[in-house]
């Protein structure tokens, strides 16, 4: 992968990467089915994404789509042809990422419509920005496509059960603000903006000290399957791990001469 900007197209390819510095924007550009997911789409955003994990240049992804459209969805054309979405008891998710549990974060910046698997990739992400007039919803559910790569569990436990099984059940629309009330969405731009304040977002998570911020991170990823106490000796061993690193002490060392106070970065 180049750096700063550099982009890396490839022959009838549908997925973009693009590098700045530390943070990597994976783009879906694929117009003429508005973003929608078939076979091959889903496993290019799935070797995007294997390739960010084992990068170890890349602190920060970034998933987006072009063209004013994050993701309609699967393409539901593709499955006539022979293209459609894998639904396989193991391996990549029909979407293509969505079974990866990744170590560092990944952003979702939102233009348009993030409907149906669109919106299963938007919640696999750890973070969301989300412009005013985007648009997230269940559409799959008029015609009967169900949710397979995560929504229905990811949504309830970003949301809640009773908010996430309104949109799961009726398919309804939730634009932008309403997205960021309920706690979809966290933070909001102006239209057209979205992917350079997720940018910001991304360089300023990949300021901070890596080992402990993936550490944190993977402890809000693990603990579901845990019980309290169990969690709680899981984040103990994980933040000892960072100590013994000698990360926690170079930071100490840095706080004790006055770097990172005041909320200024700790440089």
């Amino acid at each position: 992968m180049g750096r700063l900007g550099e982009r890396h197209y490839r022959p009838a390819m549908t997925v973009h990467t693009e590098t700045h510095d530390s943070v990597l924007v994976v783009t879906i550009d694929r117009p003429e089915r508005r973003n929608a997911v078939d076979g091959p789409l889903a496993t290019e955003l799935f070797e995007a994404f294997t390739a960010f994990e084992e990068d170890v240049s890349l602190s920060v992804a970034i998933l987006t789509g072009a063209n004013g459209t994050f993701c309609a969805g699967a393409d539901l054309k593709a499955i006539s042809t022979g293209n459609g979405n894998r639904i396989d008891r193991t391996g990549p998710g029909p979407m293509g990422p969505t079974r990866l549990n990744l170590s560092k974060p990944v952003i979702a910046a939102v233009e348009g419509f993030a409907v149906a698997g669109g919106l299963e990739l938007a919640v696999w992400c750890d973070l969301r920005v989300a412009a005013e007039d985007a648009t997230f919803g269940v559409y799959c559910r008029r015609w009967g496509v169900p949710l397979v790569d995560g929504g229905t569990i990811r949504l309830p436990r970003l949301i809640g059960s009773s908010v996430a099984n309104d949109m799961i059940l009726t398919g309804r629309a939730v634009e932008g603000p309403k997205a960021a009330h309920i706690g979809l969405v966290n933070r909001l731009s102006a239209p057209g903006e979205s992917l350079d304040d997720a940018l910001s977002l991304a360089h300023e998570l990949a300021a901070f000290p890596q080992r402990c911020l993936r550490s944190d991170l993977r402890s809000t990823k693990d603990q579901w399957s845990l019980s309290m106490t169990e969690a709680l000796l899981y984040e103990t061993l994980l933040g000892r791990e960072t100590v013994a690193s000698g990360e926690t002490q170079a930071g100490a060392a840095r706080f004790a001469t006055g770097a990172g106070r005041h909320g200024e970065p700790a440089e």
